[in-house]
């Protein structure tokens, strides 16, 4: 089924885990494997719904599910029934023990900045300030990795390098990533080993996750679509690995036509098995 992605552009914004994966994995705090995924049992390498009941409903359209570092904390937003606007929600995990999900915001800027960079902080850069941004990924080294559209269909990923402690203006990514349309929502790996994102490609199953990997002379391998368990037709979007680099989380959802004619969105964050990106790792 072919779909476009105009409306979820502009139906919500992306964060896309926008912080360094330096995770306090070490930190005697951190919560136990059992605990930080809101008590969930993992999935394999088939992906699952995450949380349902307690994150994903039938009801609303839920987007996101963003831990932050300490995975003390994790975000989500409703949309649909009651929720006119996008809604922010937050649980934390506190006395070993995850809180409901409670409304924090229908100001999705806000949580932004518990982000590293934050979305303020990031904004303010000259080389960000008129650039319409929809998903922020950094790396370990501090290179941001953002996309940039029009709402004509043409998206392009790309990437800034702290050099010498300057912001460096953002650049293309290598064509062999920015091929398709709707080219958006970059993850890269803390140590910039590979790079997930979402395009629409002829021939696909729809809006589809891609992954590159890093070749050993620095430049992007292959675009290599992640497959129809991943990728099933519908959008498949917004991809992320958790933050202890367990698990990659994604949306995925529809566009459903009511008998009036209007449309409305279906969807919810996805869970699976980070293993699923080792398994199309480049053998050298």
């Amino acid at each position: 089924m072919k779909i476009t992605k105009i409306l979820l552009f502009t139906s919500f914004i992306w964060l896309n885990n926008a912080f360094a994966q330096k995770s306090s994995v070490n930190d005697p705090d951190f919560p136990a494997l059992e605990d930080r995924y809101l008590g969930q049992k993992p999935p394999g390498l088939i992906p699952e719904l995450f949380a349902p009941g307690i994150v994903s409903t039938e009801e609303y359209v839920e987007f996101g599910g963003d831990f932050t570092p300490d995975m003390k904390e994790f975000y989500f937003s409703r949309y649909g029934g009651k929720y006119k606007k996008r809604t922010l929600f937050i649980m934390q995990y506190k006395n070993h023990k995850w809180s409901s999900a409670s409304v924090l915001s229908t100001d999705t800027e806000k949580y932004r900045d518990k982000f590293n960079p934050g979305w303020s902080e990031m904004k303010s850069l000259d080389p960000f300030k008129d650039i319409p941004i929809h998903g922020l990924s950094v790396s370990d080294k501090g290179t941001y990795y953002i996309d940039e559209y029009t709402r004509e269909g043409d998206g392009v990923l790309k990437y800034s390098q702290l050099i010498n402690g300057v912001r460096e203006a953002p650049k293309p990514v290598d064509k062999v990533i920015n091929t398709g349309k709707w080219v958006a929502h970059p993850f890269i790996a803390p140590d910039e080993s590979y790079l997930m994102w979402d395009v629409e490609k002829e021939g696909d199953y729809g809006a589809d996750i891609y992954i590159s990997f890093r070749q050993k002379d620095g430049s992007w391998g292959a675009a290599i679509n992640m497959g129809d368990t991943i990728n099933t037709g519908l959008y498949d979007q917004s991809p992320r690995v958790t933050p202890d680099g367990k698990y990659l989380f994604f949306y995925k959802g529809d566009e459903k036509v009511r008998a009036d004619g209007s449309k409305y969105l279906v969807g919810n964050p996805y869970w699976v098995d980070a293993q699923v990106i080792e398994n199309l790792r480049p053998k050298q």
